[in-house]
């Protein structure tokens, strides 16, 4: 262990233990603030967390039509859902709210915070209600916001990751 300590540094070996023994903190991001941040990664993330809920919704629409309905995968399907609701959540707001979106008295910076944290509010609320239905045309809102958001955070002329 002190060899691996050694030669691969005491940082990397701390990550690779917090990754590995509690994976959930992994995902997660500090508010230390450890001026360590990925956020175009964050928007492939929350990409992927609707493309799960959108899977989840027609699961639960297929599965609940069954003549047999198999009500443990019906649970599981809505718990997944919920799951990835709220983790998107949590990007918008653990994330990109606390840590991303700066307090400041520039006036020109307060003006684009106000659309970045309105925009974050609509995710979260079609987050919500993601939890609360199987109507896909919020998945088509949920999109939409995260692309207006990407596009707004990082400019139109870079790369969003957002499809």
């Amino acid at each position: 262990m002190r060899k691996l300590i050694k030669k691969a540094g005491l940082g990397l070996v701390l990550a690779f233990f917090l990754m590995v023994g509690n994976q959930k903190s992994a995902f997660a991001h500090c508010e230390i603030p450890c001026g360590i941040y990925a956020d175009s990664v964050r928007i492939v993330l929350m990409s992927e967390h609707i493309t799960t809920i959108e899977k989840s919704m027609k699961q639960i629409v297929e599965l609940s039509a069954q003549e047999s309905v198999n009500y443990n995968q019906l649970v599981r399907w809505v718990n997944n859902k919920e799951e990835h609701a709220k983790k998107l959540q949590e990007i918008a707001t653990q994330y990109f709210m606390f840590q991303r979106v700066k307090l400041t008295d520039d006036a020109e910076k307060m003006e684009k915070n106000q659309k970045l944290l309105a925009k974050l509010h609509e995710i979260c609320v079609y987050a919500m209600k993601a939890k609360q239905t199987t109507d896909l045309q919020i998945i088509e809102k949920l999109n939409n916001a995260v692309h207006d958001f990407s596009h707004l955070y990082f400019g139109s002329e870079k790369h969003h990751h957002h499809h």
